[in-house]
């Protein structure tokens, strides 16, 4: 189940686990998470956009540019204010094949085998086998 914090977004993702979990470094995820990284999980956008009905009008969108010419939404609500997914949009501007889910919202989300990525801004130590930047698939 995916959650904000006060609840006004709640539904279940497509899947029962997250394709991937990647723990990111990037000074981006440190200023949104207000922690030294920020946790996603990863799923496939088909199946995940566009929200059910009964939450779209809990859902504010914020877009930024990215470092790779690319843009991402950032899905909040606008009750809480929570962050709940984000999805990258190529310059073209079709979406990206997944997109991802704060890890605070997902429930019993499992960091096992979590990749830690942008580990180049990292401010805690990191494992071996770290990603420097993104991962070779994005």
């Amino acid at each position: 189940m995916i959650r904000c914090q006060c609840e006004a977004i709640s539904f279940r993702a497509v899947l029962p686990k997250p394709l991937s979990v990647d723990v990111c470094h990037c000074l981006e995820c440190q200023r949104q998470s207000s922690s030294a990284f920020g946790v996603s999980a990863i799923f496939p956008v088909e199946g995940m956009l566009p929200f059910p009905e009964s939450i779209r009008p809990h859902v504010g969108m914020w877009t930024r540019k990215t470092d790779s010419g690319c843009t991402l939404e950032c899905y909040f609500c606008k009750t809480c204010g929570v962050r709940v997914i984000h999805r990258g949009l190529l310059p073209d501007g079709t979406s990206q094949s997944t997109l991802t889910v704060t890890g605070g919202c997902m429930e019993n989300l499992s960091l096992e085998n979590a990749r830690h990525i942008y580990t180049r801004s990292a401010r805690i130590p990191v494992p071996e086998g770290s990603w420097p930047g993104p991962p070779d698939e994005y």
